[in-house]
C-alpha cells in the first residue's frame, strides 16, 4: 500500500463522514463539490473534507482508491457512497439522510 493509499484508507476508516473535494467547504472550486457541500450542510451531517487540489498524489490516489474517476467522493463509515449525482439523488429521495441515520450520524429533521 502506498503512502497516499494508506493516508486515504486511514481517513476513510477513522472518520464517520469524509468528503474528498475540489476546494474547501468554505470555498468549493467546482460546482459538483459545491453541491455536495450544500447537501451535507443542509442535512447537518458533520464531515471532514479534503481538498484534492492541494496534493496531486491525493487527487489521483482517491480515484484509484475507489476505482471512481471523478471528484467529489463521499464516504460514510468507511464505505464509498458516490459522487455528486449519486449524492444528489440519494438526498432527493431521502436515502442519504436514512443512510446517515442508520450509521449513527445525526442529521437535522426535515421541515
Amino acid at each position: 500500500m502506498t503512502d497516499i493509499n494508506a493516508f486515504i484508507d486511514n481517513e476513510v476508516k477513522s472518520n464517520d463522514v469524509v468528503l474528498f473535494m475540489k476546494g474547501t467547504p468554505q470555498f468549493p472550486m467546482c460546482g459538483f463539490s459545491g453541491q455536495v457541500v450544500q447537501i451535507l450542510d443542509y442535512v447537518g451531517a458533520p464531515y471532514k473534507a479534503h481538498n484534492v487540489l492541494e496534493n496531486a498524489d491525493l487527487r489521483q490516489g482517491i480515484k484509484d482508491y475507489a476505482n471512481w474517476p471523478t471528484i467529489p467522493q463521499l464516504y460514510i463509515k468507511g464505505e464509498f457512497v458516490g459522487g455528486c449525482d449519486i449524492i444528489r439523488e440519494m438526498f432527493q429521495s431521502g436515502e442519504l439522510q436514512q443512510t446517515l441515520t442508520e450509521n449513527g450520524i445525526a442529521v437535522k429533521k426535515a421541515g
